[in-house]
């Protein structure tokens, strides 16, 4: 059976981005050349979100602690925002299916259209090839 393709929703969009949350940004390192770091802070600074690192390491950022997996983390998560390539994102959404998420958010460029029905079946909201910077300027 043939599937559309994910479409962003801008509804949750703008809700993901102006209800205050718990994001773990999977892919966060202190890595100044990668973009997941200014991006981050942004969320943070600018979005209120509280935000929970998850690399490989898990290297404490922003003065937060780092965590190796979403399964480590304690208490609920509201986003996991992907920043991790497209070959890759589809266990990242699955973990977040696991753990019960609210949502996922995979970054520009990172893409799994099949990744992002199973997190729809499963009741998490999905956004898909876009960056919440990009995102702001169409918030009123």
């Amino acid at each position: 059976m043939e599937t559309k393709p994910h479409s962003n929703d801008p509804s949750v969009i703008k809700r993901l981005m102006t209800t205050p949350g718990r994001w773990a940004v999977v892919g966060l390192t202190n890595n100044p050349a990668r973009v997941a770091l200014p991006v981050a802070t942004w969320v943070r600074d600018r979005l209120g979100m509280e935000i929970v690192p998850v690399n490989p390491r898990g290297e404490d950022v922003l003065g937060a602690r780092g965590h190796t997996r979403l399964a480590d983390i304690e208490g609920h998560i509201d986003v996991v925002d992907c920043f991790v390539n497209s070959e890759r994102v589809g266990d990242v959404v699955d973990q977040a299916i696991e753990i019960g998420a609210g949502a996922v958010w995979l970054q520009l460029g990172v893409i799994d259209e099949d990744a992002a029905r199973r997190a729809k079946e499963a009741g998490l909201d999905v956004v898909m090839n876009t960056c919440p910077k990009i995102e702001a300027v169409r918030l009123p």
